[in-house]
């Protein structure tokens, strides 16, 4: 039995093939042609006056149950929860034998518009069949003439003359329970609990195959490297899973700022198809005066990345007063095939019931509203803020996962000012000394993923994890850089293998952030992380 048969109804030019397709496309479907098969049985022509007289035959033959019938042939060939779309019934006789036949599983959409408009859609149209010279010879056909009485029976009426297209799918696919799921707590988030470079991407790489849709914010002042053979992979604008999960649908929401050299080449390399990756036609294309301008007074006073993210996003504020004119993905000729309303495709993703990871970028400490002002980055950091970019309910999260190292760190403050203060600074050769790590191997690694420049590091802030914990109310923590602590902690596969002043650290995490540390990275490397989740 299948899971539910639609029945679509209406005049032709009524929007029936507007309708369906979009069901179709965006449910999956399967559609039941009429049409075809009233060619098959009839052998008649693609011609509309042929068709309407061999489909009147066929109801006349048999009560309209020739549609019953072939219906039930072709279910044969599908799944039992398929949900097929018969497009379209025409008389009362075909609809009673179907929902004789399936029951409760079949719902009927009637659509309707006035003549006059229906008549002006149908001197517009350019489809496959041959169409008759005008519409007035259309509804000279005795079965069109009454195709609007199907009305009465319908579960579902929809005056399309009243409605934009996208209006009617959404009247249509509300009645037909396809957001159900919109209570469903689908989301995960990940953000940074300190300056940034805490190791979210790996983090991101490790999660990234549980997930049906992976979401990214931000812009190019982040790279996100992830550990991959033979080298590693470093991601500015795509979701740091994106090879990781090739199945995955990927998603750069309304509040992402673009670099566009940047991202094609990221496309290329990763081979992105225009059906995985959608770009909101909304999000903001940085210009080369954008980064001119912050390679000035900005990186000079406070050690920004100069990648133009905050000028390119002040001017979007500025809206038409900005110069040069603001330009968004839509503008792009080279983004048209990736350019889709990203808030439609996760709100078809949560109708299926898929699960979805959006990744943060930089730090909480970083957040332009909850920083230390004005050593800050240009967009709120936050969850609050992540989920706002990508256009995504906080009703829908159900897990925020925040990721925090041992030693966070800062870029090297420029000469006469600082890029901020990090609480308790101290130098590389502490961490050595305390690690067992050898300096030079620390001072390699300890570069800015973007710019390439010196980090700074500090103690670990317990003020700023509680300060963090309360701006994003994480439900489990990944701690990070945890052979920082002991280099021993490099070999650990299991939890209890880890040294015991680091069992005790990650104790006192728990409570700082009253979540529990439900990952924990040793190492770069692809079995680099002790998984203790629940979830």
């Amino acid at each position: 039995m299948p899971k539910r048969i639609i029945l679509l109804s209406g005049s032709v030019a009524s929007g029936k093939t507007t309708l369906g397709t979009a069901l179709i496309e965006r449910h999956g479907f399967v559609r039941f042609k009429t049409q075809d098969l009233i060619r098959t049985l009839k052998g008649a022509a693609l011609e509309r006056s042929v068709l309407q007289a061999a489909g009147t035959q066929l109801d006349t033959e048999t009560g309209g149950a020739w549609v019953s019938a072939a219906l039930t042939r072709e279910l044969q060939k599908h799944p039992e929860d398929v949900t097929v779309l018969v497009d379209s019934v025409r008389i009362q006789g075909q609809i009673d034998s179907i929902r004789q036949a399936f029951g409760a599983e079949v719902v009927h959409v009637h659509l309707k518009a006035p003549v006059g408009v229906l008549a002006k859609r149908y001197a517009e149209r350019d489809g496959a069949i041959k169409e008759l010279s005008s519409y007035e010879s259309v509804r000279a056909d005795a079965t069109e003439q009454q195709v609007d009485n199907l009305e009465k029976t319908a579960d579902i009426v929809v005056d399309t003359e009243q409605s934009l297209p996208e209006d009617v799918f959404v009247r249509v696919a509300a009645r037909l329970g396809l957001y159900g799921r919109g209570a469903e707590r689908l989301v995960d988030v990940l953000v940074g609990g300190q300056y940034g470079s805490e190791g979210k991407g790996n983090v991101c790489g490790y999660l990234a195959p549980e997930y049906d849709v992976l979401v990214r914010v931000g812009g190019p002042n982040a790279g996100h490297k992830v550990f991959e053979k033979p080298a590693p992979r470093t991601f500015y604008h795509l979701p740091s899973g994106t090879t990781r999960a090739p199945r995955a649908r990927i998603v750069l929401g309304a509040g992402a700022v673009v670099w566009l050299d940047t991202l094609l080449h990221e496309i290329a390399e990763c081979e992105l198809s225009a059906d995985r990756l959608t770009i909101d036609p909304q999000a903001m294309i940085i210009e080369q005066t954008d980064r001119d301008f912050e390679e000035g007074e900005l990186k000079r006073a406070i050690g920004s990345t100069a990648q133009g993210v905050g000028s390119a996003t002040s001017r979007k504020v500025l809206r038409v007063g900005a110069s040069p004119p603001v330009r968004l993905a839509k503008d792009v000729p080279e983004l048209r095939p990736y350019t889709r309303d990203a808030l439609q495709v996760l709100d078809d993703a949560f109708c299926r019931g898929d699960r979805v990871f959006l990744e943060g970028t930089q730090g909480t400490a970083l957040s332009m509203h909850h920083g230390d002002y004005p050593h800050v980055t240009s967009r709120d950091t936050t969850v609050s803020g992540c989920l706002a970019d990508a256009g995504i309910a906080p009703s829908r999260v159900r897990r925020i996962l925040m990721v925090c190292r041992t030693y966070p760190i800062r870029v090297q403050s420029p000469e006469g000012a600082t890029s901020g203060d990090m609480g308790k600074e101290i130098d590389w050769a502490t961490v050595s000394s305390r690690s067992g790590i050898p300096l030079a191997e620390l001072e390699a690694a300890e570069k800015t993923t973007t710019t390439k420049r010196k980090r700074r590091v500090a103690e670990f802030s317990w003020r700023l994890l509680r300060k963090a914990a309360s701006l994003n109310g994480p439900t489990d923590i990944a701690l990070s850089f945890t052979d920082y602590l002991a280099i021993k902690n490099r070999d650990a596969r299991r939890f209890e293998q880890l040294t015991e002043d680091t069992i005790r650290f990650v104790e006192e995490v728990e409570r700082v952030a009253s979540a529990p540390v439900a990952l924990i990275v040793t190492r770069f490397h692809y079995r680099n992380i002790i998984d203790r989740r629940a979830w």
